[in-house]
């Protein structure tokens, strides 16, 4: 089978890595529970910053938010590797900016992630993501951006959300966890 996957926050847990890094570099200590409460994918209201303002800082922290110690949500590393072992074909396709596309290759795959590099798409805009996964024939995705699963919605693709705060209104098959996950 042929098994399609967004990386951030549908692998690896970004945005509170990213959250973490912004009470670090704000000097503040927002909770964990503000985080977990956002409902967008965007977390710069938790901080009381507005869209621009964070959208900058973003901008500037991607390096560190991207390249740092992120961690892969529990269970996703062993999944994907069993899936690998078990002959299914595995696809990464990530909204990644292109400048950084390389360097998320080699960062997933030192994470411990099966990639071959043929498998991975990355830079594409979130809309573009529908032609690829058609393309590519897929049996499963997995993403967790309610913009990009809307858009699934018509194909034989058989869909997973990843479980967010800011995705509670999407209404596919949700994944809570990655540990015993079984399609």
């Amino acid at each position: 089978m042929r098994f399609g996957f967004d990386i951030d926050d549908t692998l690896i847990n970004l945005r509170e890595h990213a959250f973490h890094i912004y009470n670090r570099k704000l000097n503040v200590n927002v909770g964990l529970e503000v985080f977990r409460e956002l409902k967008t994918v965007e977390i710069h209201e938790a901080f009381g910053l507005d869209k621009e303002t964070g959208s900058q800082m973003w901008g500037s922290l991607l390096e560190e938010i991207y390249f740092t110690d992120c961690p892969a949500f529990e269970g996703a590393i062993e999944l994907l590797n069993q899936l690998e072992q078990e002959g299914h074909e595995i696809f990464y396709i990530t909204s990644r900016p292109k400048e950084f596309c390389s360097r998320t290759r080699q960062w997933v795959k030192a994470k411990g992630f099966p990639v071959h590099d043929e498998n991975f798409f990355c830079g594409m805009q979130d809309q573009e993501k529908i032609d690829i996964i058609k393309e590519l024939n897929l049996d499963y995705y997995f993403d967790d951006k309610p913009a990009v699963l809307d858009t699934l919605k018509d194909i034989s693709t058989k869909v997973f959300v990843k479980d967010q705060s800011y995705n509670q209104h999407v209404n596919i098959p949700r994944v809570t966890t990655w540990k015993g996950f079984s399609y």
